[in-house]
């Protein structure tokens, strides 16, 4: 093979994987990410294409791979799986139960693709780090993956919640974004009983309940969001 087959070898197997990891992906995205032009990623999708990787084009929007087309399990580099488990440590210091659970849960499928060299690695890497945040390993809420799907599928929450002047309300909201705060997990929703977005401490919610409703997307982005509320 000629060195200068390597780079471009290389980058359509990245593109699979990037693939892989979103719905949709654009050309533009694609050509900043791997540094070439937005011509040169064209050429690399017809590759693709043609080589029989069911690419879908969406015009104007960019590409996807067929529902239910499964390539062989992704390889991880050394570095890449060191980079993993040590974030694996960063989340078991998180103050949500669901989610330290269910990262641990996917570690340890990430665990099982791993060469048997780098799982030896691995698992003495995570004997030898230690994150000195939230030491006691303290876990004061149990919600944050119901509010992730709840903001994936555009579904209204109704909770309790119990402020930090003592008082209790019951209200349902438009769940929006999330935003992690010196280890607090704050929600940022659409109040319908204050009729505004406000912010939610989740270690303050008391109950969360799934509401059949479904509310239209709010035309904001959430760096719109912060420039429009986050002075207030």
């Amino acid at each position: 093979m000629e060195e200068k087959e390597k780079p471009r070898l290389s980058r359509l197997t990245a593109i699979i994987t990037q693939l892989q990891s979103k719905r949709l992906i654009t050309a533009r995205y694609l050509a900043e990410r791997h540094n070439v032009s937005i011509r040169t990623i064209y050429r690399d999708i017809s590759t693709l294409e043609k080589s029989g990787i069911p690419i879908i084009t969406e015009e104007g929007k960019g590409y996807s791979l067929m529902e239910g087309y499964q390539l062989p399990p992704v390889l991880f580099t050394e570095d890449e799986a060191s980079a993993l488990i040590t974030a694996e440590q960063l989340v078991l210091k998180n103050k949500d139960q669901s989610f330290s659970e269910n990262y641990s849960n996917a570690i340890v499928k990430i665990k099982s693709v791993l060469k048997s060299s780098q799982k030896g690695k691995v698992d003495l890497l995570g004997d030898r780090i230690y994150i000195g945040e939230n030491r006691e390993e303290e876990k004061s809420s149990n919600y944050l993956m119901k509010i992730q799907s709840a903001i994936t599928n555009f579904q209204l929450l109704e909770i309790k919640y119990l402020s930090l002047e003592n008082k209790l309300t019951k209200r349902q909201i438009e769940p929006f974004a999330l935003y992690n705060n010196k280890g607090n997990w704050l929600l940022i929703a659409f109040c319908r009983l204050r009729v505004e977005f406000r912010v939610f401490r989740i270690d303050l919610i008391q109950q969360l309940t799934l509401q059949n409703e479904t509310f239209e997307p709010h035309d904001l982005t959430l760096e719109q969001y912060f420039e429009r509320y986050h002075k207030k």
